[in-house]
């Protein structure tokens, strides 16, 4: 039997939303989500940039086209590889200087806000 567990925060919910959602899809075409799942791996494994470098990559590319789920999964992707808050922040500022006030104004709430959430949950 699956524990659920249920989500104590924004983050923790929108990550549990798109965990659901890629099931959903998943269930409904197998070979797609399979084969996409196998290339998204592929692009995130370890190279000659590290997990670190490509999660930072991934939250400034998600940043400008302001796709909120991908701000969140990325930023946490950048905490669980071990990027620090200054690193994710210098990340944020070339995002910004490229994107704009789009880039900006989701860096000084969404980011910060999922920075500070996950790192609640894990002290």
């Amino acid at each position: 039997m699956e524990h659920y567990h249920e989500p104590s925060n924004s983050i923790e919910e929108a990550l549990h939303d798109y965990k659901v959602g890629l099931g959903v899809f998943t269930e409904k075409m197998p070979d797609l989500a399979q084969h996409y799942n196998a290339f998204t791996e592929a692009c995130f494994k370890e190279g000659v940039l590290s997990q670190k470098e490509k999660q930072l990559i991934a939250l400034g590319i998600s940043l400008y086209s302001q796709d909120e789920y991908c701000i969140i999964y990325h930023t946490k992707g950048c905490i669980d590889q071990g990027a620090s808050e200054k690193e994710i922040l210098e990340a944020v500022g070339v995002t910004a200087a490229f994107g704009g006030g789009a880039a900006m104004s989701q860096a000084v709430t969404l980011v910060q806000e999922t920075m500070t959430e996950l790192n609640q949950q894990n002290h």
